[in-house]
C-alpha cells in the first residue's frame, strides 16, 4: 500500500518508539487516517500507536479535539493556530508522548490567494513545546498532496525523535 521510503520511515519511528516506551497519535484533516495507516501497516504497532483522530470537518475539529471555534472562524482550518490546537488538544487527550497534526488543502479546488491548492500546516506536541511547519506542495494532484503529506510529517516525527 505504502512505498518503501514511507515503510522505513514508519519502521524507525516505530522502532524509536518501542525503545523509548512512548505512545504516539495523530490528528489528521487531509490525510485522512494516512498517517496512522501507515504506522500501523507495521505489525506490532500497537506498541506505539494507542490511537489517532480523523476530524476532516471544522464541526469534528471542535467536537472530537476541543479546537477553539474562535480559532478556526479567525484563522480558517488551514492554519499554523488549528494545527498547533490540534496537536496540543490530542496530547492533553490521550496518553501519548508525542503528536502530529496536520491540515491542508489537497485539491483540486478549495485554494485561494492565501491558502493556494497544496499549502499544509503541520505541528508536532511534546509535553512542553508545539513545533509548527507549512508547507507549499503546488497543485500536484490530490493523491500526491496527501502522499507528501504524510512524508513531511513522518519526517518531523522523526527529526522530533531523534532530537
Amino acid at each position: 500500500m505504502f512505498d518503501t521510503q514511507l515503510m522505513g520511515k514508519a519502521e524507525e519511528i516505530l522502532s524509536i518508539g518501542r525503545e523509548r516506551h512512548l505512545r504516539i497519535a495523530a490528528a489528521e484533516s487531509c490525510t485522512g487516517g494516512l498517517i496512522a495507516a501507515l504506522l500501523t501497516e507495521i505489525p506490532g504497532s500497537s506498541s506505539v500507536i494507542g490511537r489517532s483522530f480523523v476530524t476532516y470537518s471544522n464541526r469534528a475539529k471542535r467536537e472530537v479535539l476541543g479546537v477553539d471555534v474562535d480559532i478556526l472562524k479567525e484563522h480558517g482550518a488551514v492554519s499554523e493556530a488549528v494545527v498547533r490546537a490540534m496537536a496540543r488538544n490530542t496530547f492533553d487527550m490521550t496518553t501519548a508522548h508525542l503528536t502530529v497534526a496536520v491540515s491542508g488543502i489537497a485539491g483540486p479546488g478549495g485554494g485561494s490567494d492565501d491558502k493556494p491548492v497544496g499549502t499544509v500546516h503541520m505541528a508536532t506536541a511534546m509535553k512542553d513545546d508545539v513545533i509548527h511547519q507549512c508547507c507549499q506542495f503546488g497543485d500536484i494532484g490530490r493523491s500526491a498532496v496527501r502522499i507528501a503529506t504524510v512524508h513531511a510529517a513522518t519526517d518531523m516525527l522523526l527529526d522530533r525523535l531523534k532530537n
